[in-house]
């Protein structure tokens, strides 16, 4: 929620993660605003994740204001979070993550902001509308349609467009958020917010040609098999006691059905022998499944302790925002050389 206080100024950042977009980079900063309705300041950041081409000096020559620069490639998420806490101790109220290679329209975030701004939530996801986006194809749409569905039964949120890079997040939603994934933050942020209690909402938005094709997976089956995975990890981290206890549940199941027919055949058959092996695997699928469900109960402990760790984490960002903070790794474009740049 915005709360702008007295005499105090409210800021937006638009944060992008980058990784060698010295080529497309002007098209999308071309593009963005330098004002939007509801706010006294809009700022750009850039977060470099490790470019070897110039990427840095192109972002400062079209009047970025800050940029966050890593020495190495550290993975989208990880850049993503680091954009969210140098913003944070940069005095954002609200924070627009886009993607550098100009797939959002960047005139749609006001209508992006505006949920925030009338306090109705505190993170908003474009909806890119992908049964109708003309450059998905068939395979693709079915995926995505089938991922988001996924994900909105794990977050128990109502998010159609769950890996849509265009996103709002205001201040106290920046504050809480956790991203542990290197491979991508969409995923794991929703699920998060949807069981840390996080306001989420969407809004329908419109995309630009493709500028490029995207660099997060090499194929659709590699990136099937990362998303499927990283879903059921953090699912995994905040219901723990529900994912073992269904595996537990399952595979105790074949266990006893392994015991119901050793004893059909133990007790119908004149010869009483054979079928050990029902017997025994049966019995290794139960202990198996009693393991399960003792490791189920050991995570909902953890997942007691992960939350107060939360919670401190979120105070010490609070002290540090008051204590103003140094964001890491940050790197301001000086004045003069914005003003420069926006002339131009």
């Amino acid at each position: 929620m915005v709360d702008s206080g007295p005499e105090r100024r409210v800021k937006l950042i638009i944060q992008i993660p980058c990784l060698n977009e010295e080529s497309a980079l002007p098209v999308t900063l071309s593009e963005l605003p330098r004002e939007v309705e509801g706010f006294d300041e809009v700022e750009w950041l850039i977060i470099d994740d490790g470019s070897t081409d110039r990427t840095v000096e192109v972002a400062r020559e079209h009047g970025v204001d800050h940029v966050v620069r890593f020495t190495q490639n550290k993975g989208l998420a990880v850049a993503f979070q680091a954009g969210l806490d140098a913003a944070l101790k940069l005095g954002a109220d609200v924070i627009v993550n886009t993607d550098a290679d100009n797939q959002y329209r960047a005139d749609d975030i006001p209508k992006l902001v505006l949920p925030i701004i009338e306090n109705r939530a505190d993170m908003v996801i474009g909806d890119r509308q992908v049964r109708d986006h003309p450059e998905f194809s068939a395979g693709k749409k079915l995926l995505q349609r089938w991922g988001s569905w996924v994900v909105r039964q794990a977050s128990e949120t109502d998010v159609p467009d769950t890996t849509s890079g265009f996103r709002a997040y205001s201040r106290e939603a920046a504050l809480r958020l956790n991203v542990v994934s290197r491979f991508t933050y969409t995923l794991e942020t929703i699920i998060q917010a949807g069981k840390s209690d996080i306001a989420v909402t969407s809004v329908p938005i419109r995309v630009n040609g493709k500028l490029r094709p995207s660099r997060l997976f090499k194929s659709i089956p590699d990136y099937v098999k990362r998303s499927v995975g990283t879903i059921f990890r953090i699912y995994a981290m905040y219901e723990p006691l529900r994912v073992f206890a269904w595996l537990a549940t399952f595979i105790g199941l074949l266990g006893v059905a392994l015991f119901v027919r050793f004893s059909y055949f133990y007790f119908t058959e004149d010869a009483q022998t054979g079928h050990v092996q029902s017997l025994f695997v049966g019995g290794i699928l139960i202990l198996v499944a009693v393991q399960l469900f003792l490791l189920g109960i050991i995570g909902d402990l953890l997942r007691a302790n992960r939350v107060i760790s939360e919670r401190t984490l979120t105070r010490v960002r609070h002290i540090e925002l008051a204590l103003g903070v140094r964001p890491d790794s940050l790197a301001s474009n000086p004045p003069e050389q914005r003003e420069g740049a926006a002339r131009e």
